[in-house]
This record gives C-alpha cells, structure tokens and sequence, in this order.
C-alpha cells in the first residue's frame, strides 16, 4: 500500500497580516519533507471561493514549485475541476504536460467537476450539466495528450478545431488518470471509465472493501477505456496525526479533522454563506458538528502501534493508497511534520516491504484483465479535416 499527503490550505478565520504566505511556505516544506521521508505521492486540491475550507485555487503553481523542491514524490493533481467554464480543456492538457515535463515524469492527474454552489455558481455552471460536462472535457484532452496535431472536437459543451496542442508529456501515453468520488455510483464510474478512484468518502476500513470489490469487478467486466491506459488503484483519503502519546496526537490533530468536516458541510450540505462575511470558523465553535466517519472514527490519529493497525485494515481491504490530511483547521506546522516523521520511521517501512511483492502480483493478476479493457475502448468521434492552414489575419502588435 501507498501514502500521500493532501492539501486544501484551509485557513480558518480571524485571518492575520501574513498568515496566507506562512501557510503556503509551510505546505511546501511539509512536502519537501514528505519527499526526503519516502512518502509516495502528494495530492492538491482546486477550489475556487471556499473561504477558510480551501485556498487552492491555482493548483498547478503549488504543484510546480514542489517539483522543484522534490525528487521522487509523486504530484498530483487532487482535482483539476474540468467543466470547460472553470478551466478550458486544451489549457487543462497544456498545464499537466507542461507539469510532467519540470517535475520529470511525476505528475497524477486527478479530475473532478465540484458540487459547491459557490464554485458552481460562481463560474455560471448548470449543477444538472456537471458531469456531462467533466466526462467530455476528459476524453477529450486524452486525446490532446496523444494526437499530433489534435484532430479537433465538436461537443455540446465545447468546440475546438484542429489544433496541435503542445508540449506533450514525459509519461506515455499520458498520466494517469483519477477521478474524484464521493459515492459508490462515482467508483463505479471510475472503474467503467478505467481510472482511478480518489475517494473522498472517509470510508470505514469495511466500507472500503465493499468499494473495491466494486471498483475492480466493475473494471473487470465493463470497462471501456476514457483514456489510453488504464490506472487501475483506489485511494482513500483519512485524517492523521501520530505521537507516541496517543492522547497528544488526538489534541493535535482531532480538533482540525473536526473542523475540515465542519467547513466541507457548510459548503457542500448546510452552510448558508455571505462571500467575505461568514465566519465558518466561530460557527465551527458554536457548533462542532462532525460529518459521519469524519468524528476521528475512521481516521488515522493517534500512537503509530494504532494508525500500524488501522492501516493493516486498509491493507487487508485490498486499498492501493491511503492519503493522509492534516493541514487541517489550525493544526500547527510542527504537529504536521513531527507525525510525518514519526510515522516514517515507525509505521511506513513494513508496509514499504510488502509493497513490493504486492505490486508484482497485482500487475501479473491484472495483465490479461487491461488488455481485453483496452479492447473494448471505444473509437472516438473525431471530425475528419482535409489539414487545414490558417492564414494569419492583421499586423504585429
């Protein structure tokens, strides 16, 4: 089994002079460190308005500097939102190859679409149209990754003409491919589609067996390829914090799990928000609701012999990657980068050890399954030009 670490940058309010530079500097140290310890990927959300939850809005500059402050982590994309409204398609295949050429072949691409009305409605994006719209979106810039020149598309939520969409990525035929899932109807789409399925369900160690035996039973008998390879994994997402001192690791880190729960409600479920108004952090503190599974229960907080424990549970379940937050509500800098090394030192080497022989045999197990997969991708509906020259129109600026 892998691990990664995952970022939203909340920043809960009263917001201080600084306070957004110090934790955009102290999330590239952390991953830095995640790097040197040994820790697999990294994983960085795009969200756009969702004051104190998330101030990641620009993803791939995060993501570009920690290629350049890391060697061997691997950076991911933990969403690019793909509705055309929010990021074009082809700006989409130009910034991850752009991504995949300066971190040396590193990159994840995760995709998704939101269901935050502030997000959604902020970029004027019909919530009944989402989907569709990520669907087309992605096969589409699969096949800017591989065509030269790309052939063009005719949609219903975008066009383009041909076009040869540079530069082109390190990874062939392009990265593999994520989608984020919140429901068992999204892992089933992600194993239909044949990519990967990052859950956001903070799932029960036998919630998340169901979900596999779903995602690989389902990729198994009705895949048909989006993309040009498949990525053939589930990653769960939990809460982490680690001490020696179980007691001191959930003071560190439960209250900012709570507070991740709380936020994500209040944009997603409840929350009624006034932009630069609300104050979601003193409504946390008036009322600390926690989401099902996100109360610390399912969560990877506390002495490494238990996060050991639980893991092997995620293990067992047959989860390929579990994906630790604790850049959460006000957890501190040094809590954070105190566990990351703890659980390396502690934790991370047995499951390191069984990776391995894990790999091999899921690859070997897996071969025949892809290649029938591969043969049922569908062709695609490309437009058939005669090679068209565009003729240059004005002067120079």
């Amino acid at each position: 089994m892998k691990f990664g670490t995952f970022y939203e940058h909340q920043m809960p309010r009263p917001w201080k002079e600084g306070a957004e530079l110090k934790l955009f500097r102290d999330a590239l140290d952390q991953v830095e460190l995640a790097d040197r310890l040994g820790i697999d990927h990294m994983w960085e959300v795009e969200h756009h308005f969702l004051e104190e939850y998330a101030h990641s809005s620009a993803p791939e500059i995060f993501l570009a500097a920690c290629s350049q402050r890391t060697e061997q982590i691997r950076l991911g994309h933990g969403i690019v939102l793909l509705p055309p409204a929010y990021n074009h398609p082809a700006r989409v295949a130009e910034r991850i190859a752009t991504l995949d050429l300066v971190s040396n072949g590193r990159v994840e691409f995760g995709t998704g679409e939101s269901s935050a009305e502030l997000e959604l409605g902020g970029f004027r994006i019909p919530r009944a149209d989402k989907r569709n719209m990520w669907q087309e979106s992605l096969g589409a810039i699969a096949r800017m990754f591989v065509e030269d020149p790309f052939l063009g598309h005719q949609g219903k939520y975008f066009e383009m003409p041909v076009r040869n969409v540079v530069p082109k990525p390190v990874q062939k035929p392009h990265p593999p491919l994520w989608v984020a899932c919140s429901r068992r109807e999204t892992i089933h789409l992600a194993a239909k589609l044949g990519i990967g399925a990052l859950t956001f369900a903070f799932v029960s160690p036998e919630e998340a067996r169901q979900w596999v035996t779903d995602y690989y039973t389902t990729l198994e008998n009705e895949c048909e390829p989006i993309g040009y390879a498949i990525n053939p994994n589930i990653a769960i997402v939990t809460g982490f914090m680690t001490d020696e001192d179980a007691e001191k690791a959930r003071l560190a880190g439960e209250e900012g799990l709570k507070f991740f729960s709380y936020a994500l409600a209040h944009h997603y479920v409840f929350g009624k928000h006034q932009p630069g108004k609300t104050d979601i952090w003193q409504n946390y503190k008036s009322s600390p609701i926690a989401l099902p599974g996100m109360d610390g229960s399912n969560s990877c907080v506390g002495s490494p012999d238990q996060i050991r424990t639980r893991l092997k549970e995620y293990e067992d379940a047959g989860v390929d990657q579990v994906v630790f937050i604790s850049q959460a509500g006000n957890n501190k800098h040094e809590d954070i980068c105190a566990s990351l090394e703890l659980f390396a030192r502690k934790v991370m080497p047995e499951f390191k050890e069984r990776e391995q022989k894990r790999r091999r045999e899921k690859a070997a197990k897996m071969a025949p399954i892809l290649e029938k997969a591969m043969k049922r991708k569908p062709e695609p509906s490309i437009p058939k030009p005669e090679g068209p020259v565009i003729v240059q129109a004005g002067m120079l600026p």
